[in-house]
C-alpha cells in the first residue's frame, strides 16, 4: 500500500491521471493513499458478500471497489452498497457517501486507518459500516450515531433496514472454510 506525503484538495486529486489504476488511490483528509492489493480471503469475502447483498430482495445494490466522491474526500470501499436510485446512469463515480460500506482488512492494512475511513463516510451520510478482520474472525460494526460493536461467532450482523439479509459472523467466515 503506497502513501504520499503530498496533501491535495479533492479537485486536484480527481485530476490525477493514475487514481483508477489497480489498486485504486483514495484521498482522505488531504492524504493520498493507494489501496492494498487484495488477498485470496479478501477477494472471496468481497465476492460472496456482494452476491448475498444483491440476491436479497431490496432496492439496494452492492458494488466492489466503486469510487464515492464525498465533500472533500474520495474513497473506494471494498464494497459499496447504495440505493438503486443513486446508481449512476453514466460511467462515473458515486456522488456522496455509500449507504452501507464494507471494508475487509488485509494483512498490511491498519485497522485504525480503516475505522477512520468508515467514520469519515458515516459523518457524510453512510448509515452503517463493517470492518471485517479475517485473521481475528471478527467484524467491527459502526453506526452513524457513533456506536460501535465487535461481533463474533453466532452474533447476527446488522444490515440496513430495507435489506432482508440475515447473516452471522460465523456464516461470513464460513465462506473461507474451503480455502483455509
Amino acid at each position: 500500500m503506497a502513501t504520499t506525503t503530498q496533501r491535495l484538495t479533492l479537485q486536484d486529486f480527481l485530476k490525477l491521471p493514475n487514481i483508477e489504476e489497480s489498486p485504486a488511490w483514495e484521498l482522505i483528509d488531504g492524504q493520498i493513499n493507494q489501496k492494498s492489493m487484495p488477498t485470496a480471503f479478501h477477494s472471496i469475502l468481497q465476492k460472496r458478500l456482494t452476491a448475498a447483498i444483491d440476491q436479497a430482495d431490496s432496492p439496494y445494490e452492492a458494488f466492489p471497489e466503486l469510487r464515492c466522491i464525498l465533500s472533500s474526500n474520495s474513497v473506494v470501499p471494498d464494497i459499496t452498497v447504495i440505493h438503486q436510485d443513486r446508481v449512476p446512469s453514466e460511467n462515473i463515480a458515486v456522488e456522496g457517501a455509500p449507504d452501507w460500506m464494507i471494508e475487509i482488512l488485509s494483512p498490511d492494512q491498519s485497522t485504525t486507518k480503516l475505522i477512520a475511513k468508515i467514520q469519515t463516510c458515516l459523518q457524510e451520510g453512510t448509515q452503517l459500516g463493517w470492518l471485517i478482520d479475517p485473521t481475528e474472525r471478527v467484524i467491527i460494526v459502526l453506526w452513524s450515531d457513533a456506536r460501535m460493536a465487535l461481533l463474533r461467532d453466532s452474533d447476527r450482523l446488522p444490515v440496513p433496514q430495507d435489506i432482508p439479509l440475515e447473516l452471522t459472523v460465523e456464516h461470513v467466515f464460513g465462506w473461507l472454510r474451503r480455502v483455509s
